[in-house]
């Protein structure tokens, strides 16, 4: 007679729990009869199965032939004061790390880019031969970009086709997309993206930072595919493995085919901060500057005359040769120096916009109606008294810069401001007739200094507008492919992992310390005499140089009466004379220390 399991399914909840509770203590009558069994042995064996081992864990082999690539446009941030600049030179070593080689190995952790001959890499070297890699500014160490631009061949979510012979049309550039699928607003973005995408890998051979046409797609079958909402969403991505202190910002799906970061760009953007004053101010007759003879209020030292700034500042605009406001660079060979200056003034900060001015803003005050973080904001001074230092910025539009000339730029206003100089020195200096060479000056420090942001207008075009579409972080369609991260990725701005929440950490770290230090001072101005009796008047004249303190610079000596340094020709010509020596091996011990070939950045 068969022995038929038990129906559980007619039983009664009480029933139930009644078996399990059998169950459970004939359960515990078995254990405990092994246990205590003189064999032990036979029994444990059966107690005590030893555990499957788990498979050693294999790394997953990549195989690039599996994915198809696209030609991008990222726009980025970072703030420059932990980085060597942005450009990565091999074997080069340098204290600080680049920004470049943080890029590169985000690129190549989230296995976006397919650089070739990388076998015999060393740990850490940045490789881009393949990527389709180019870049738009070049900035030194300490300065930050809000809006560098690359361009790169990356990974994309587009389906490598099934049947590489099957015909089809072309209409689309290579992907099969539906008019219902698409927003009508998108379906420019979406087939210049699709004009962009390659199914064979790698398409591109090194570009060398030279423009370049890529080799035609090898046609596969059409598959539905939005180059948009359908692709990986690279911001997000990225922002997860970057530093804290760089961000992407956008990323553009349709640059021209022959789109170079650095040729393409016919724009460079640049913001100098400084406050003022400058540098403390000292009470009393001691920080008074000048005789007072000409009628005017003596001015106090720290403070910058920021009208004869302004009046200097509109002297640049326009074609001019800057070869007195710049470093030569003798490895390039530079014998052009006109630049084309669109733009540049001296412009307030508004304290109420910014910095972190967003919060004022509706839809972020402390309410749910709340329009203002403020309820009585109080009303707005413009006289020459404040309270706090203000933010002003030496901002300058131009359509390429040399090395070092916005700091040079912004060392000769400082000095104007200070009343060390007339604001008719921008344009002596412009004079190359009358001034050939460059009077020795120092330039102005790297932190204020910020690449603002990079055009790139519509070719043939006489517009200075951006012509490429950017997909910003914040953008629907970021928040429609960031779901593939997960649920708590969205459009990657805001929240959790997005760049407000990330950018925020990084300055409410710093801001604390600036109140801090700003109420130390405070602290120190109101204990024991204010007045600035007891300050010993010194010989030595203080410059301002946009640096934290101002440098003691001795008796001041006006910019056109000081030593010069030698002419652009000279110093050419003496490079090509030692690279010629060292070609035939015949340089001695006073040309070893030349470095050849040195590749250095804009600013």
């Amino acid at each position: 007679m068969e022995d038929r399991k038990p129906d559980y399914e007619n039983w009664s909840h009480g029933s139930l729990l009644r078996r399990v509770g059998e169950l459970e203590w004939e359960l515990k009558e078995q254990a405990a009869r092994f246990e205590t069994s003189s064999s032990s042995s036979s029994s444990s064996s059966i107690l005590k199965v030893p555990p499957h081992p788990k498979p050693s864990r294999t790394s997953r082999i990549f195989d690039p032939s599996k994915y198809s690539t696209r030609l991008i446009a990222l726009k980025f941030a970072y703030l420059g004061q932990r980085y060597n600049g942005f450009e990565y030179h091999k074997n080069n070593k340098t204290p600080l790390p680049t920004v470049e080689e943080a890029f590169w190995t985000a690129l190549s952790k989230a296995k976006l880019i397919f650089p070739v001959g990388k076998e015999g890499l060393k740990v850490g070297e940045v490789n881009w031969e393949g990527c389709g890699y180019s870049k738009c500014g070049r900035t030194d160490k300490g300065v930050s970009a809000f809006g560098q631009v690359v361009g790169i061949r990356v990974r994309s979510n587009r389906p490598v086709g099934r049947d590489k012979d099957l015909k089809y049309s072309l209409e689309n550039g290579g992907c099969h997309i539906e008019k219902e699928e698409v927003h009508s607003s998108d379906a420019q973005a979406i087939k210049m993206a699709s004009d962009n995408v390659s199914y064979s890998s790698p398409p591109y051979d090194d570009p060398n930072d030279e423009p370049t046409t890529p080799r035609d797609p090898i046609p596969l079958d059409p598959i539905p595919f939005d180059p948009i909402k359908g692709e990986i969403p690279y911001p997000q991505i990225l922002n997860r493995i970057l530093p804290e202190d760089v961000r992407i910002l956008a990323w553009c799906p349709s640059p021209p085919l022959d789109f170079s970061a650095r040729f393409s760009c016919k724009e460079r953007r640049y913001r100098y901060f400084f406050t003022q004053p400058a540098f403390a101010p000292t009470p009393g007759s001691t920080g008074l500057l000048g005789s007072g003879g000409d009628g005017r209020a003596r001015r106090r030292e720290g403070w910058l005359d920021i009208p004869a700034m302004r009046e200097a500042a509109k002297a640049f605009e326009g074609s001019h040769d800057f070869r007195n406001f710049c470093k030569i660079d003798p490895g390039k060979q530079i014998t052009n120096f006109e630049r084309r200056i669109f733009f540049a003034d001296i412009e307030e900060v508004d304290p109420r916009n910014a910095p972190v001015g967003y919060v004022g803003r509706p839809g972020f005050g402390p309410f749910e109606s709340s329009t203002s973080p403020l309820s009585n904001p109080p009303e707005d001074s413009r006289d020459d008294e404040m309270a706090t230092p203000r933010i002003y910025t030496f901002t300058v539009y131009g359509s390429a810069f040399l090395w070092h000339q916005v700091r040079s730029m912004v060392a000769i206003l400082f000095l104007i401001g200070q009343g060390l100089e007339q604001p008719s020195l921008v344009s002596a200096l412009l004079d190359i007739k009358a001034n050939p060479t460059r009077p020795m000056y120092e330039m102005a420090t790297d932190a204020p200094l910020v690449l603002w942001d990079c055009i790139f207008p519509q070719e043939g075009s006489e517009s200075r507008g951006d012509a490429l579409e950017w997909i910003y972080v914040g953008d629907d369609r970021m928040a429609e492919s960031g779901k593939t991260l997960g649920s708590t990725v969205g459009d990657g701005k805001f929240g959790t992992g997005g760049v407000v929440d990330d950018v925020w950490k990084v300055w409410r770290k710093r801001k604390i310390d600036e109140i801090l230090a700003g109420m130390l001072l405070d602290v120190a101005i109101g204990q024991g005499n204010e007045e600035g009796s007891g300050v010993v008047k010194t010989k030595s004249q203080r410059v301002f140089d946009g640096g934290n303190s101002p440098s003691m610079k001795g008796t001041y000596v006006p910019v056109l009466n000081r030593s010069r340094t030698e002419s652009v020709e000279v110093v050419n010509e003496r490079y090509i004379a030692k690279k010629r020596l060292l070609d035939e091996g015949l340089e001695g011990p006073a040309f070893r220390h030349v470095v050849l070939n040195r590749e250095e950045g804009n600013e």
